[in-house]
């Protein structure tokens, strides 16, 4: 939904993170595969806090909050022409999209083994295209709504679709030829950024944060999270509403760096 102020709408004022760290961005082995995907030097997570109490029904109050903030237009990083810079220019309205996020567990990912995409010994599964020569049944799953695997998982969850994107990478991605690595990162990458709680008396463990997918406009159009429509560069603002703090993961496709 994209909407400019209203007169109702809940305002929030947000500071820098800047001793937050994130391991994915730290760890070497996830580092080197970033950079294999053609990822790497152009992901990215910040962290702020914020100062009124969140509910996932003011997302969009929220979202547009943020993009307006004065620390945030200082601070927030976005990449064109391969450098990074900060927002220039008001941002007139914002779309933004909440995202299921449930999942306290990779067991979502077994279809992949019981369909066949995955082999028993972890080895992605091969399949004729087309048009490209090096084709298999993991990408087709996640790229072509006509085919057989497209329905195999619960493609909204933000876990789906955090291994989507880290899975079809950057301008120049390596693929992996099994599944494990594409596995591991997306869970370094999901308790890196989601936060849960155990509840007492039954001790389950449950999902607080609320996951934003957001677009900013300013004037000649969406300005972030880059101009060019492209379904690798992509920006999520991951809520916890009991420390007041917001995780922004970000990525703009293009060609990543080749050293670390």
């Amino acid at each position: 939904m994209a909407s400019k102020n209203s007169p109702f709408e809940t305002k929030f004022s947000f500071n820098l993170l800047p001793t937050k760290t994130f391991s994915f961005l730290q760890d070497k082995s996830t580092l080197q595969l970033l950079m294999k995907w053609s990822m790497l030097g152009r992901i990215s997570a910040q962290a702020f806090s914020f100062d009124q109490t969140f509910y996932p029904y003011n997302s969009h109050d929220f979202t547009l909050s943020f993009f307006r903030d004065p620390c945030v237009l200082t601070n927030l990083r976005k990449m064109e022409a391969g450098a990074w810079v900060t927002l220039e220019g008001e941002v007139v309205c914002v779309q933004a999209e909440v995202v299921p996020c449930s999942k306290v567990s990779m067991e979502m990912f077994d279809p992949l083994y019981s369909s066949g995409i995955i082999t028993p010994s972890g080895h992605i599964t091969k399949c004729f295209h087309d048009t490209y020569p090096d084709y298999d049944l993991l990408r087709q799953m996640l790229q072509e709504d006509g085919s057989e695997e497209y329905g195999v998982m619960e493609r909204r969850e933000f876990l789906f679709l955090l291994f989507k994107h880290v899975t079809l990478g950057g301008e120049l991605c390596q693929y992996e030829d099994t599944i494990n690595p594409y596995i591991d990162t997306t869970r370094t990458i999901y308790r890196d950024l989601v936060s849960v709680q155990k509840n007492p008396e039954s001790k389950e463990i449950s999902v607080v944060s609320t996951v934003i997918k957001v677009f900013a406009l300013d004037a000649s159009g969406v300005c972030y999270p880059a101009r060019e429509k492209e379904e690798q560069s992509f920006s999520y603002l991951i809520v916890d509403p009991f420390r007041r703090h917001v995780y922004v993961f970000y990525h703009c496709y293009g060609v990543g760096a080749f050293t670390l």
